[in-house]
């Protein structure tokens, strides 16, 4: 006869229930360990205020395709005072919707970031003039308003194509009065921003994106840590794929991303965020380039190469940097295809 631990004789029927409800048993320890799988947690975090530019996180929200990968993605937005890059090395976020340049200048100081796939094909940045400048090889006799940041990305870039000089440029305070106020300036932008606002205003304006001549980074690139690479490879696969899935869905059907765009960013309109998606059809940011063939979010060995050599050569970067470090492709070769 079978006895229990404390020694007392088990009952037939106690046998036979144990032996009837084991399946259960088994199937309840599954189904938990499904439950615990399926709420992977991450916590991405935007490079600005909600907007159109991250539409693909709030969409692979609202339509529940990070829930269908396995996921819990918390979307934190960004801004003026936000330090992303600090925050992921202080483990406040898993990954940073972040810039190549960023990517390869921390990794000259030794600090283990890594870019996985890239949302945008090009760079959003470019330059908002007046009307009577035709192309970016007409501004030889313009005022240039370029910020801090320009200064150490695009401007060395400007600069060099099109034979300009550092005495043109002035300090771009983010105010768009000094364009408004004098036809002879020009000034950095986005399609999406600076470019609306223009046309609000009734000033006629042209707007010249730095990718389509040749400015050679990706633009809202997604940057983890190399920790978190190494620990958990499977849920950053499921996060790639889950986002560019959500980037597709947004561009087909906007709606459910821009509830929860405005919800986050109550200041964000309806008529700005449809004009940042427009702008962002126009320009191809998401499907153009390697994209139309490869898949969303594809990125390339290739252009991260390029991207190096311009900063060496503009001597943002030192010429010993292991740039190949600042990128790692298996998710992008690893990726359920997100073809346009």
């Amino acid at each position: 006869m079978k006895t229990t631990e404390s020694g007392r004789a088990a009952s037939p029927l106690r046998t036979l229930l144990r032996r009837a409800l084991w399946p259960a048993i088994l199937l309840g320890a599954t189904l938990a360990a499904a439950s615990a799988h399926a709420n992977d947690k991450l916590t991405l975090l935007t490079s600005w205020y909600a907007q159109a530019e991250h539409g693909g996180f709030y969409q692979a929200v609202a339509e529940g395709i990070y829930e269908k990968h396995g996921l819990d993605v918390t979307v934190k937005m960004g801004g003026p005072q936000v330090n992303g890059m600090q925050l992921l090395l202080a483990r406040k976020a898993d990954v940073i919707v972040g810039y190549d340049f960023q990517v390869l200048k921390n990794l000259e100081q030794g600090l283990p970031v890594v870019a996985i796939g890239a949302c945008f094909q090009g760079d959003p940045q470019g330059l908002l003039t007046h009307g009577d400048v035709k192309g970016l090889d007409g501004l030889k006799d313009k005022t240039i308003l370029v910020a801090t940041s320009g200064q150490t990305s695009w401007w060395p870039w400007l600069k060099a194509k099109y034979g300009l000089n550092d005495s043109q440029t002035r300090p771009y305070t983010f105010n768009l009065q000094p364009f408004f106020a004098d036809p002879n300036v020009a000034q950095q932008a986005y399609a999406s921003s600076e470019l609306f606002q223009a046309r609000q205003q009734g000033v006629e304006a042209n707007f010249y994106l730095f990718a389509d001549h040749g400015y050679p980074p990706y633009g809202s690139t997604l940057v983890t840590r190399r920790d978190l690479i190494e620990a958990r490879p499977e849920v950053l696969q499921r996060f790639y794929d889950a986002t560019m899935e959500g980037w597709k869905s947004y561009l087909a059907n906007p709606a459910p991303g821009n509830a929860l765009i405005k919800q986050d960013n109550p200041n964000m309109s309806d008529a700005q965020i449809a004009w940042g998606l427009e702008r962002m059809k126009e320009f191809q940011l998401v499907t153009g380039g390697d994209a139309a063939t490869a898949g969303i979010g594809v990125m390339t060995a290739a252009r991260w190469q390029k991207t190096r050599d311009y900063m060496v050569e503009a001597g943002l970067l030192g010429a010993g940097v292991d740039y190949k470090q600042g990128y790692d492709l298996r998710f992008v070769q690893g990726a359920q295809k997100v073809l346009p």
